[in-house]
C-alpha cells in the first residue's frame, strides 16, 4: 500500500513538460514511507520525529483535508501492529475530511455497522463483505486489513497465521510480536501446549532475548 492511503498527487520525475512538484510533496511523502518502515520495525523515536515532519510539511497547505490523510496514514500503520488509540489526530480534522476518509477511519476502528463500503479503498471493500483478509495481498494492507478485523471482533485464525507471516516475511518486528502474542493467548486458551511452546519461543527471538 505503500503509500496508497496517501492521496497526494505527486508530478513523475523526469518529465519535463511538467513543472516540479512544490516541495512539501515529495518531503511528505517520504517522511511518511520512513514513519511507516521505522515504526513497523519498531524504532519509534525516529518513527515520531519522521511522522512530525510529514504532519509538519503537510500542515503548511493549510488544508485539512491533507493533513488528515497524513493521520489516518499513522491509524493504519498503528492498527497493523494492534495498537488503536482512537486517532486524535484525525478525529480533531474529521469535520473537514472526506466521506472516503470518515470512511475509512470508520474502518480502521471497528465500527462496520451501517459503514459505507463503496467509500473505502478497494482492496479492503471485500474485507468488510467476508470478514478476512485472505483476497488482500499487499503486506501492509493485509496487516492493516486483519488489524480492522481484530479491532471488528471478526478476526479468524486464518487470518491471525496470515498477519504474522506476513510481518515476519517484511521483518517489521512490532506487528510480528503483536500478531505472535494474539497466537499465543489462543494456544492457551486452547490448551495447544505444542503451538504454545513453539509460539513461546519464537516470541523470545524476535524480541532479541537470550
Amino acid at each position: 500500500m505503500r503509500i496508497a492511503l496517501l492521496t497526494i498527487a505527486l508530478v513523475l520525475a523526469g518529465c519535463a513538460s511538467r513543472p516540479a512538484p512544490p516541495s512539501w510533496q515529495p518531503n511528505a511523502k517520504d517522511a511518511l514511507d520512513a514513519f511507516t518502515d521505522d515504526y513497523l520495525r519498531g524504532n519509534t523515536g525516529a518513527a515520531n520525529a519522521q511522522f512530525a515532519r510529514a504532519r509538519r510539511e503537510t500542515t503548511s497547505t493549510g488544508r485539512a483535508d491533507l493533513v488528515a490523510q497524513v493521520e489516518l496514514v499513522r491509524c493504519a500503520v498503528l492498527a497493523a501492529s494492534l495498537e488503536f488509540d482512537g486517532c486524535p489526530g484525525f478525529a480533531a480534522l474529521a469535520g473537514d475530511a472526506s466521506a472516503q476518509q470518515r470512511a475509512y477511519a470508520a474502518y480502521l476502528a471497528g465500527r462496520w455497522d451501517g459503514i459505507d463500503v463503496a467509500a473505502l479503498p478497494e482492496q479492503h471493500r471485500a474485507v468488510v463483505g467476508s470478514g478476512s483478509a485472505a483476497g488482500v495481498a499487499d503486506p501492509l494492507a493485509k496487516l492493516v486489513a486483519a488489524g480492522a478485523l481484530f479491532k471488528a471482533g471478526r478476526i479468524a485464525p486464518a487470518d491471525i497465521g496470515a498477519a504474522t507471516e506476513a510481518a515476519s516475511a517484511q521483518g517489521w518486528r512490532r506487528p510480528l510480536l503483536m500478531w505472535l502474542g494474539v497466537a499465543q493467548q489462543r494456544a492457551q486458551a486452547l490448551g495447544d501446549g505444542a503451538a504454545l511452546e513453539r509460539i513461546t519461543r519464537r516470541i523470545a527471538l524476535a524480541s532479541g532475548q537470550k
